[in-house]
């Protein structure tokens, strides 16, 4: 009887905790949907997304609308979209490396105020004949970062590359500061070739990861795509906008 009052007791507070966690992501929910209507987004933005998911994206990695956040490798801005006006109340928001899209087209645009830019594209670098990108060793200007993001970009660099953009996030980050990642999946242990240089193997990315002195947290399926065979160029008539991306996010101890 004991055992059963027990069990019903840490079912309930399973449940309280749950609850509670869904209750504290209201606030920013409610703030992602509004900035999702924004003016500023395009067509072929919005059309992304009922694939890319951004509101259960953000929940999953504990995302909240008061944290200091860096968005690593904004490409176009359709994450800093969202992210600048979720943050400009009651956070902090920066875009650092490869920032020259946003900075042309959004920076002065209604929403992006609070949007600050800490890193540009001179460290990054693509050498003739090499196929990723390189970077050279900097720091992102920041500290007690509380969560730092990466879309679709990890497999853009070099290891070595790679490795430095870790350890600048590592750096950054306060004590249990979050480290989230997408990417488009790459078979694992699968060699180079012509049609998977946009993919990476999300077990070497976790190692990668890991040996920056990230702890992982949390592994999602929810960009798990059944009908790419990971066999063509992500860019393929076959499999653009649908990828099979895997979702994880890591911890500094």
């Amino acid at each position: 009887m004991k055992m059963k009052k027990l069990a019903l007791v840490m079912l309930a507070l399973m449940v309280n905790t749950v609850f509670a966690s869904d209750s504290s992501f209201t606030k920013t929910e409610t703030k992602i949907k509004q900035a999702m209507k924004s003016e500023l987004r395009t067509e072929k933005d919005t059309k992304r997304d009922a694939n890319r998911l951004p509101v259960e994206t953000l929940k999953f990695f504990g995302f909240r609308d008061d944290m200091k956040v860096i968005e690593l490798l904004p490409g176009g801005g359709w994450y800093t979209k969202l992210l600048a006006p979720t943050l400009a109340e009651n956070g902090e928001f920066f875009v650092a490396m490869g920032t020259g899209r946003v900075s042309k087209g959004l920076i002065g645009k209604e929403g992006m105020d609070f949007l600050s830019i800490i890193n540009d594209n001179a460290n990054i670098r693509k050498e003739k004949g090499d196929r990723f990108y390189s970077v050279d060793k900097f720091d992102l200007a920041e500290k007690d970062v509380d969560m730092i993001f990466t879309f679709r970009n990890y497999h853009n660099f070099s290891f070595e590359g790679r490795k430095i953009m870790n350890n600048a996030a590592f750096d950054a980050l306060k004590s249990g500061g979050i480290y989230a990642v997408v990417d488009h999946t790459r078979r694992h242990m699968q060699d180079l070739n012509k049609e998977n240089g946009r993919r990476i193997d999300p077990v070497l990315a976790i190692k990668e990861i890991q040996d920056a002195g990230f702890v992982l947290v949390d592994y999602s399926t929810m960009h798990a795509r059944s009908n790419d065979a990971l066999k063509h160029e992500v860019g393929h008539k076959d499999v653009t906008g649908q990828t099979d991306r895997f979702t994880i996010f890591f911890k500094k101890p």
